[in-house]
């Protein structure tokens, strides 16, 4: 089961994100996300959030919160879809121009080990133990810390290998390796970063 939670931020284009959209998702829309789901033509199972950025619609589901509140309408959105036992979450519309929004719905898919972000160029996973990835032949990787150093870190697919090695917090060390296989794995043994993977068109 997929939620697809979308959010206020920028999507350049719709039909290279319609693409990434199944029949069957659960759509939950994070407030403004609304905008994007019309201009996707999907049709939202739930709309959650304090609705400063858009029109409640009275045919959707809504979940309503206050605007002071503790919560950005996108982790809302995300303990929804966690709450209500999805085993994968793909974020749509959630980077952008806000800074902050963007590195917070990064930082937010290490809630769930089935969660990733896609935007018109990337897909972004967190890695805490072993990430398996297909269908990135020819792109881009890069391999973030954001927890302190990576240690144990080990690499296939990739057009220079890892092997048991150490990537330390706040070096780039790991930046823009390409992927030179149909599958492509990450595995750490301790820390946890970032894997991004850039489409480079």
């Amino acid at each position: 089961m997929r939620a697809v939670v979308i959010g206020n931020g920028t999507i350049k284009s719709y039909s290279r994100i319609k693409k990434r959209i199944r029949p069957d998702d659960f759509i939950i829309c994070a407030d403004g996300g609304l905008r994007h789901a019309r201009m996707l033509g999907v049709t939202p199972d739930i709309a959650i959030g304090d609705f400063d950025s858009s029109e409640k619609d009275e045919n959707i589901k809504s979940c309503v919160y206050p605007v002071r509140k503790d919560f950005t309408d996108g982790e809302l959105a995300v303990n929804y879809a966690i709450d209500n036992g999805y085993d994968e979450i793909m974020l749509l519309g959630m980077t952008g121009d806000r800074l902050d929004h963007t590195l917070t719905d990064i930082l937010l898919l290490s809630k769930h080990e089935g969660a990733y972000l896609v935007d018109d160029k990337n897909e972004i996973h967190i890695v805490r133990s072993e990430l398996r990835l297909t269908g990135c032949r020819g792109k881009t990787l890069s391999i973030i810390p954001i927890y302190g150093d990576m240690t144990g870190v080990s690499t296939t697919g990739l057009e220079w290998q890892l092997n048991n090695e150490t990537l330390f917090f706040a070096q780039s060390r790991g930046n823009s390796n390409v992927v030179t296989e149909d599958v492509c794995t990450v595995s750490v043994r301790s820390g946890m970063g970032v894997v991004a993977v850039n489409d480079g068109e």
